[in-house]
């Protein structure tokens, strides 16, 4: 227990040592954070001029820190939307999410055959590349006071479409990495896990006047600790499904914002958002082991140009879904390029594999999250310029 306790306080320590450079040079804190991780962790750089320096192992304490740094994230995200409003939109991000479908995980096969990695190789790669960070791009979306802008709509429609696609997808590479599978077994839990979804998104949709009266506690404590018991539950049953825990999570915070309550969350649950997502960024940083980088050097620089800009062309062509203007469209499709969690995911499933699989995907997968992560927040920071240089190559339409 020490040494957890050790452990936790390094972590702490190198994140608010990170955070605290990235300030000082006007950076996003999420690389920092998982740099962070990258330095302190368990893979090289294991020392610096005869200091030690892997402080932090990768423990199971420190993935429920992170878990629950993607949950409050997704919470939040959903606390800015609506069942209402995604039953309206649902047209809209039917049509956004195939397009981001077709084109990402498009180019991620192309990339996979182009580099002869077999075809169970490549549905790998592809699932890697298809899907973005709903993480990384949450929190970039508040870090940056987009979450309130019109292409925030395209954005958070085309992250819901992914997290529900990549759940039968990983379903289905489950099944190869078996061997092969029970068809009829993987379409069961995938059965039963959307059905879940299904009664959450009914309960977010209805449930308002319930949450209204169940939360109207005086307690601030036993406020914050009400929300987030009924938010870690929810996620953790979809997860014990198969399905996503920021699905889950998300549509908690859609019925959460339809209760008088938003201001009081937002007021007292920011903080530990803020927590336990640094440390889900951190944890990213200690899977990466730079070393093994080398050996998928030529499909990494291939995914990360062609991928970035597969986002760039697919969000964009989102936003135009929406009505947006250029500029809105081109910023939508900016705030998709990140990859993270569910990309690791997608490696860790590839750890259990043997052959090309377990040789490739995981190196390519942290070092590509690694290089999109930072590609991602950069290019949201600094989104003026970029869609200064490029909206006027987007058509302005009708």
């Amino acid at each position: 227990m020490s040494a957890a306790l050790v452990e936790v306080g390094i972590g702490l320590a190198a994140l608010a040592l990170a955070g605290y450079l990235a300030h000082r040079v006007s950076l996003s804190v999420i690389p920092a954070y998982i740099v962070a991780g990258i330095v302190v962790g368990p893979h090289a750089p294991t020392s610096l001029f005869g200091v030690p320096l892997t402080l932090v192992p990768e423990t199971e304490f420190i993935d429920v820190l992170a878990e629950l740094g993607v949950v409050l994230l997704l919470f939040f995200l959903g606390l800015e939307f609506s069942v209402d409003q995604l039953l309206a939109d649902r047209r809209r991000i039917l049509a956004a999410g195939t397009v981001d479908l077709a084109l990402n995980l498009g180019v991620g096969l192309a990339i996979g055959l182009a580099f002869g990695l077999g075809v169970v190789p490549t549905l790998f790669v592809g699932g890697v590349v298809y899907i973005s960070s709903s993480a990384i791009v949450t929190k970039s979306l508040i870090e940056q006071g987009w979450i309130a802008n019109p292409e925030s709509g395209p954005i958070l429609g085309t992250l819901v479409y992914e997290d529900l696609f990549i759940a039968g997808y990983l379903a289905v590479l489950a099944a190869l990495v078996a061997g092969g599978g029970d068809v009829a077994t993987v379409a069961r839990d995938v059965g039963v896990a959307f059905a879940f979804l299904a009664v959450l998104a009914v309960a977010a949709w209805g449930g308002t006047a319930v949450l209204d009266r169940a939360f109207a506690l005086e307690s601030d404590e036993l406020f914050v600790l009400g929300v987030l018991a009924t938010t870690t539950l929810v996620a953790g049953a979809a997860l014990t499904l198969g399905l996503s825990e920021a699905v889950a999570a998300f549509f908690v915070g859609a019925g959460f914002s339809q209760t008088g309550h938003v201001d009081r969350i937002e007021h007292h649950v920011v903080a530990v958002r803020d927590l336990f997502a640094a440390f889900f960024f951190f944890s990213i940083g200690l899977t990466i082991d730079v070393t093994v980088l080398p050996s998928v050097a030529g499909l990494l620089a291939a995914a990360v140009v062609l991928s970035t800009a597969s986002k760039l062309v697919s969000g964009t062509v989102s936003g135009r879904l929406y009505d947006l203007s250029p500029l809105r469209s081109l910023r939508t499709g900016i705030g998709l390029v990140p990859r993270g969690e569910f990309s690791l995911v997608i490696a860790a499933l590839a750890l259990s594999a043997s052959g090309p699989v377990r040789e490739v995907v995981p190196p390519f997968a942290v070092g590509y999250v690694l290089v999109m992560s930072v590609v991602g927040t950069v290019l949201i920071q600094h989104a003026d310029r970029v869609t200064d240089r490029l909206v006027p190559f987007v058509p302005a339409g009708d």
